[in-house]
């Protein structure tokens, strides 16, 4: 996707296999409901749907004044001012962190799929790592957008 006025990046990334899981899942769940009826199997099929309407997707874009990180339609996001970035370097983050929306030991991590992102390090000293299947024109990205930004 191309990035639109005043975004500099935009990039989402779509997991497949994700929403086949979830959707087969919600399927099967739902049959199962219907039959019995119970309470459980009814929130087992809401869990799921919530599930797969927010984790489908993964968009990051970079602003002339930040970078914005959600996940499906954007009811799961992140805002990243420019001017907190002191840092950036691209990663390979181990999988047995997981996907998803993790407490990491380096800090927090929003993953989609795949192993590599690029890791933010705030003026406080706290990070923060995206996954990406791009990490390296990400990257680049946001190191124009930060120079740019501290010009100003």
């Amino acid at each position: 996707m191309k990035a639109g006025a005043g975004e500099t990046y935009r990039h989402t990334q779509v997991n497949w296999r994700v929403i086949t899981v979830l959707a087969v899942a919600w399927m099967a769940a739902f049959l199962v409901a219907v039959q019995i009826g119970h309470p459980i199997a009814i929130a087992v099929v809401a869990t799921l749907g919530v599930l797969l309407s927010q984790f489908p997707t993964l968009t990051i874009i970079v602003h002339r004044e930040a970078i914005e990180v959600f996940f499906g339609p954007g009811l799961i996001r992140r805002r990243i001012d420019l001017g907190r970035i002191q840092d950036l370097r691209i990663v390979r983050t181990p999988w047995y962190y997981g996907w998803g929306i993790r407490l990491t030991p380096f800090g927090w991590l929003w993953r989609l799929w795949g192993l590599d992102g690029v890791e933010i390090q705030f003026d406080d000293g706290h990070c923060f790592r995206v996954g990406s299947d791009e990490p390296d024109r990400l990257a680049s990205a946001l190191e124009h957008a930060t120079r740019t930004f501290a010009a100003r």
